[in-house]
């Protein structure tokens, strides 16, 4: 898989991060340099853990000493409908458009969004799976989650902080359109050429 398929998976994928830090930022009187940091830090770490340990897992379900033409079709069957799955999770939570419960908050607390960074996580976590099955390069891959889960948290924050969080169905749809991309690109690139 190339850095333009990893590209369009981890910026799905972060768009979901951007959304929850959207809303949390219409919340804030104040986003302050400390604790934004360490939400930051927070979120890349454990959008890293996650992936990391996807690949591991994709590791374990198929061998990759000697792979059989077989096990890389499978292989990439299962990214493609796990990259399909995640994009129609994002557009459901795009179309449900859950509103949230305003009130304000005097500043960031990293510790009342590890609910949201687990959930994240989770879908991170199958995204590392895809990732494994298609063979990434994992070290550039978790350089470019880092990047993309900083980016996100700002950005989502401070948008949220300006502007409301009336952005984040916008968000979801983008995230779903890049996943369901790279989805195709999977298909297309590993499974019809075995076909």
């Amino acid at each position: 898989m190339g850095w333009l398929e990893n590209l369009l998976i981890l910026l799905g994928i972060s768009l979901d991060i951007f959304a929850g830090m959207e809303c949390k930022g219409s919340m804030v009187a104040k986003i302050e340099k400390r604790p934004l940091i360490l939400t930051c830090a927070v979120v890349s770490v454990w959008q890293a853990f996650a992936l990391f340990a996807g690949n591991f897992l994709s590791a374990l379900l198929l061998k990759k000493d000697g792979i059989a033409e077989n096990e890389i079709f499978i292989g990439s069957v299962i990214a493609a409908v796990i990259l399909i799955c995640l994009g129609a999770r994002l557009l459901t939570k795009a179309i449900k458009n859950e509103s949230i419960q305003e009130h304000r908050e005097e500043g960031i607390k990293p510790i009342a969004y590890l609910y949201m960074v687990a959930v994240t996580g989770a879908y991170t976590l199958l995204a590392g799976i895809a990732f494994g099955f298609v063979g990434t390069n994992l070290p550039f891959t978790v350089i470019m989650t880092i990047g993309f889960s900083v980016l996100m948290v700002i950005g989502g924050l401070y948008t949220g902080y300006h502007f409301g969080f009336q952005q984040k169905g916008k968000a979801y749809l983008v995230g779903t359109v890049l996943l369901w991309l790279a989805g195709a690109d999977v298909v297309v690139r590993n499974i019809l050429e075995v076909i």
